[in-house]
């Protein structure tokens, strides 16, 4: 059956499970349509996000505002820890600017986090889902970590 959902939202966020398939239903289009509706979904995004491996933007808008807008008031554009930096097109982006590690990303969203916790007060949520909690043992067997 259909799951509820909506943008950026599914009723799968709500629990711990990890999707590993999916039946999609779609609908015949002509060529000309889907070619056209890909072009401009392709420029939206190149338009929008930086050239630099990325994963889009790392937290959500609070009510009322942005986040980049507050990144950016924030003067954080370049903030770099590890290989991790904050995209200097874009202030809610995290990008890869050559060998960044997950800890790497966790740590410069953690400065994140702070510079806007303190300067306004706002708490930012995160967009992306961070999924460390999720460890493979060396037999490939998935199980959860504690305390997280």
């Amino acid at each position: 059956g259909s799951i509820p959902h909506g943008y950026r939202w599914s009723a799968l966020c709500d629990g711990d499970d990890v999707v590993a398939g999916a039946t999609l239903r779609l609908r015949e289009a002509p060529r000309e349509e889907i070619d056209g509706r890909l072009g401009a979904v392709r420029e939206r995004r190149r338009n929008a996000l930086p050239a630099e491996p990325n994963a889009g933007s790392v937290f959500r808008n609070p009510p009322g505002d942005h986040a980049g807008r507050l990144l950016e008031a924030c003067g954080l554009k370049g903030l770099r820890v590890g290989g991790a930096e904050v995209s200097q097109r874009h202030a809610n982006v995290v990008v890869n600017a050559g060998g960044a590690t997950a800890a790497d990303v966790r740590g410069v969203m953690a400065r994140m986090r702070e510079a806007v916790r303190g300067r306004f007060g706002v708490e930012l949520v995160p967009e992306v889902e961070d999924l460390a909690r999720f460890v493979t043992n060396r037999n490939g067997a998935g199980s959860v970590e504690s305390g997280r």
